[in-house]
């Protein structure tokens, strides 16, 4: 597999701040490469709260993860600030795959980089469903 080009800010519709925590470093005195996954979810999910796409209590839609990827460029520390970018580069009638950054702040291009696919499921049943149109609406504004 081909490692991919690292991606700019220019490349992303939304972008989220996130402070790194001491915990977040490992013996190795850098972030975990475990932390960028939780990253990747605070983006994803902070901005479907943000934008009234999601109620995690209450939607009768869920969002799930079903698969991930990340790729590491450059590695950050505590108390590094740090930016994720966020960008729909697949909307299915279910299905939904975020292209996503880690930036380090004020630099252009990504430390790390990847994607987490989404699948809309009916809360109650546990099975697929189509994307309510209001979440539709929301994950469009930020397609590339």
């Amino acid at each position: 597999m081909a490692r991919p080009v690292r991606s700019t800010r220019a490349d992303y519709r939304h972008m989220t701040p996130i402070t790194t925590r001491w915990c977040d470093n490992d013996v190795f005195a850098h972030v975990n490469n475990v932390v960028y996954y939780q990253w990747f979810d605070t983006a994803v999910t902070g901005y479907l709260l943000a934008t009234n796409a999601l109620d995690p209590l209450h939607s009768p839609v869920i969002t799930l993860v079903v698969e991930t990827r990340c790729s590491y460029f450059e590695s950050t520390s505590f108390p590094d600030i740090i930016e994720v970018g966020i960008a729909i580069q697949k909307l299915g009638t279910s299905s939904m795959t975020y292209q996503i950054g880690i930036f380090k702040q004020g630099q252009d291009t990504a430390i790390a980089q990847g994607y987490l696919i989404h699948v809309a499921v009916d809360r109650a049943s546990n099975t697929p469903t189509p994307i309510p149109s209001h979440m539709r609406a929301v994950l469009e504004a930020i397609q590339i």
